[in-house]
């Protein structure tokens, strides 16, 4: 079992999978467009990582100086966020195996809902109401300012502190090690789901409080 006062989904390969480009087209766009560039993500790995994140690698192996990528980054992002919301009818989410029971459940235990995504905030909110999903969550906490996803667990905590109180503890659930590390590193609970494209042996490896194959495990599971 596991306890908290709240709980944070990570979005893509946790919470759905996403079956079209619209986001990728949106980040190709923005490389385009601010910094000339008619960049891929070939060979990035980018699972786990945030917007800003993947942005950086694409562009600084092209060359891209650091000063650069920082003066322009503003823009880029706008463009990003334009340009999903410019074509949020071609979003097809796949909503992983039980989410919607699983968010039901911890709404009736009246917990504090949330969701900790490296996507950019406008983009992960255009994702989870495609799913159908977006009523659940009270709160979110994005990558809009963060680059690691450290600063974006970070954020959530002191969200849930900040709605619940000092003592307010706080569990996540995401698809990456990168999750795992973030939620040890700000001192909470994480819930490791092979639902994205690492297998739960692996994830396993970085101890998690729970690992299982999907959020359909955990039904009747928190507190």
């Amino acid at each position: 079992m596991i306890k908290a006062d709240a709980y944070f989904f990570d979005i893509d390969g946790t919470l759905m999978v996403s079956r079209d480009l619209v986001h990728w087209h949106a980040m190709h766009q923005a490389m385009l467009e601010v910094y000339g560039l008619d960049a891929n993500f070939d060979g990035i790995p980018y699972h786990g990582k945030t917007d800003v994140a993947i942005l950086r690698m694409a562009l600084t192996r092209r060359g891209i100086s650091e000063a650069t990528f920082a003066h322009k980054l503003a823009a880029a992002l706008g463009v990003v966020r334009r340009e999903v919301s410019a074509n949020v009818a071609g979003l097809k989410p796949d909503v992983c195996a039980s989410v919607p029971k699983l968010l039901a459940e911890i709404r009736e235990l009246d917990k504090l809902l949330g969701v900790a995504s490296g996507n950019l905030e406008s983009v992960g909110w255009h994702k989870l109401t495609a799913a159908s999903i977006r009523h659940f969550f009270a709160c979110g906490s994005f990558g809009d300012d963060f680059e690691l996803r450290v600063g974006i667990f970070d954020h959530a905590v002191s969200t849930a502190k900040s709605r619940l109180g000092n003592s307010a503890s706080v569990c996540f659930f995401g698809d990456t090690p990168d999750d795992i590390h973030a939620a040890r590193m700000v001192n909470a609970q994480i819930v490791a789901v092979g639902t994205g494209i690492f297998p739960v042996a692996e994830l396993a490896r970085f101890e998690p409080d729970l690992c299982c194959e999907s959020c359909a495990e955990m039904l009747g599971r928190l507190e």
